[in-house]
């Protein structure tokens, strides 16, 4: 210890020494003549101890007087060590006012305006209140008693609430209630009074009428009215046939419903040909329609004839073969003319017409065997195809209705109404054990023959309408004409399953029920389109191999012929049939 304050001193004196030539007032040095100053270099004497200063660490903290009284914080500090009072954390920050600052703009606001006091006002009474005013300009003071009724408790025109006493918009009833009272003749109280506003031509004097000569041709005119649309209604049209040909029988006592065998092909065979060829170019053109075709069938199994229905309300049946002539023409309906159906022989046919009539046709005679109907327009007809059955047909009715004839009795046999709109088409599958119906609510169903209840309900909500299906020739698929542009593909076999895989799309058909057909070979796809076009697609791929301008205007129909290797029939609304190879 001794060495080391001696150490010390010696530093001292020789620190001492150098200081001497200095200045005594130079600020931050140690004056040699201060005893306090110099008290530490002394050598301790002995039995003295030396005291040294205590280190304080911590750092400085606000008394509680200086935290009561309000310290400003920086803002611009990152951690405080004291607690501060809510008034210190959230008083305003210093610095200068704003000159520019309004009184305005120095109020409170809690809200884009301004400021609003928290108040409740019933919805009624506001739009009470807000109609008086922009009607009489003054409405009711919302900070005085509301139950004051005196003018001081409204702001606005208090001359017009003394002149009307305060009442509501509601409550006088407006500004126009006086003319109104007026004009219609009373209060609200005199309306059993009140006769309208053609009371005064009650009188039968101001009252026009016709004179007797006048008055007997109006009823004459009302009673021509009335028969007229009561014979529409209950009477069908008188049937006629016109035979176009010369002989209806040949030498050998033949009618033209015998299969020719001078063709070049075996017609009465039931085998498809082997492989099928695109057609080309048109070979035959069959006019006689005045208006568009509707429908075009094929004769059963040798399809050597062909059934033509149209607009124009007439049935047309025309050879296929040879000159390709117009038979017979089948008069008897009084409007548009929809759907045809040859029974399995070929030998009757069945048409179903916009004048809400059905009707059985002999196909060689031309006679109407006999009408069908329950007051409501058919939109397709199909024979039973089961021999046991011939007897039997359904229609498609507007109706929601399928409704099953018996041709013998002439009577309505069975109804299945389970569709939601008009149905389309029917279509036998199974062999003809079901049927495939399609209607306007966009939905499929399969029923089975006889029993009113559909067992099968296809209809998803992106299915649009279907009103054109046929069976492929193979009776596996059914091909679907769906009204957004594409042709679907169902199985037609126990499940009824959409085949996704085959979509056959590129023509446009939407509003039209353009009737799809195969090729017997089963590999194209033929439609007809909105466009008046024939296409053609490959049944494997899906592809658009072929398209042929064929009708000017909408080509409603297309038929492969079923023992052609390429001759396809179209049918157009331009009036014309026409042969394709």
């Amino acid at each position: 210890m001794s060495a080391a304050v001696s150490s010390l001193v010696s530093y001292g004196s020789d620190s001492d020494s150098e200081n001497e030539s200095q200045s005594n007032t130079s600020p931050g040095k140690v004056d040699p003549m201060d005893p306090d100053a110099t008290a530490h270099l002394k050598p301790l004497q002995s039995g003295q101890t030396m005291s040294l200063a205590v280190l304080n660490s911590a750092p400085e903290v606000a008394v509680k007087e200086a935290v009561e009284t309000g310290i400003h914080l920086d803002p611009s500090l990152k951690e405080v060590v004291y607690n501060p009072t809510y008034e210190t954390m959230f008083a305003p920050e210093f610095g200068p006012t704003n000159p520019f600052q309004t009184q305005q703009m120095a109020a409170p606001r809690n809200m884009l305006s301004g400021y609003a006091e928290p108040a409740h006002v019933n919805d009624f009474m506001f739009e009470q209140q807000r109609r008086t005013f922009s009607t009489y300009g003054y409405a009711l003071d919302p900070s005085v008693d509301t139950h004051q009724t005196s003018s001081t408790g409204y702001i606005g025109a208090l001359d017009e609430a003394e002149k009307y006493k305060g009442l509501t918009v509601f409550e006088s009833g407006g500004k126009k209630s006086e003319k109104r009272k007026k004009i219609k003749g009373g209060d609200a109280g005199e309306i059993d009074q009140f006769l309208g506003p053609w009371a005064k031509y009650a009188d039968e004097k101001d009252v026009a009428k016709p004179t007797e000569d006048e008055q007997k041709e109006l009823d004459e005119i009302t009673a021509k009215r009335q028969k007229r649309g009561r014979n529409e209604e209950e009477a069908p049209a008188e049937e006629k046939t016109i035979l176009h040909v010369k002989e209806m029988y040949d030498y050998q006592g033949r009618s033209y419903l015998h299969v020719p065998q001078d063709v070049g092909i075996n017609l009465r065979s039931s085998e498809a040909p082997d492989k099928c060829y695109l057609p080309k170019k048109q070979i035959h053109v069959w006019s006689g329609h005045t208006k568009g075709v509707s429908a075009i069938r094929l004769f059963p199994r040798s399809g050597h004839l062909l059934l033509s229905s149209s607009m124009d309300c007439k049935i047309k049946l025309w050879e296929v073969y040879n000159e390709r002539r117009c038979i017979r023409t089948f008069i008897g309906h009084s409007k548009a003319v929809r759907d045809i159906c040859f029974n399995n022989t070929g030998t009757q046919f069945l048409s179903a017409a916009y004048d809400r009539y059905l009707k059985l046709w002999d196909s060689e005679t031309g006679q109407c065997i006999s009408r069908f109907t329950n007051r409501k327009v058919p939109y397709c007809v199909k024979f039973n195809p089961d021999e046991e059955k011939q007897n039997l047909f359904v229609a498609g009715m507007s109706d929601k209705k399928i409704v099953q004839w018996d041709v013998r009795t002439g009577e309505v046999v069975q109804e299945y109404d389970r569709h939601l709109g008009a149905v389309n088409t029917i279509t036998f599958v199974d062999e003809n054990r079901r049927f495939v119906s399609t209607s306007d609510d966009k939905s499929l169903r399969v029923w089975e023959w006889d029993i009113p209840v559909d067992f099968k309900y296809i209809a998803e909500p992106s299915m649009h309408s279907m009103p054109a299906v046929t069976l492929s020739p193979n009776g596996k698929w059914l091909a679907c004409q769906s009204m957004d542009n594409q042709i679907l593909i169902f199985g037609a076999q126990n499940r009824f399953r959409l085949n996704k895989k085959k979509v056959f799309k590129g023509h446009m058909v939407a509003g039209y029920a353009c009737q799809v057909d195969f090729s017997p070979d089963m590999s194209y796809v033929v439609s007809g389109d909105a466009d008046g076009k024939l296409n053609i697609w490959d049944w494997k791929t899906t592809k658009l191999y072929h398209r042929i301008k064929a009708h000017d205007k909408v080509c409603i129909s297309a038929l492969w012929h079923p023992h052609e290797t390429s001759k396809v029939i179209t049918c157009g609304w331009d009036g014309q049939i026409k042969l394709w190879d």
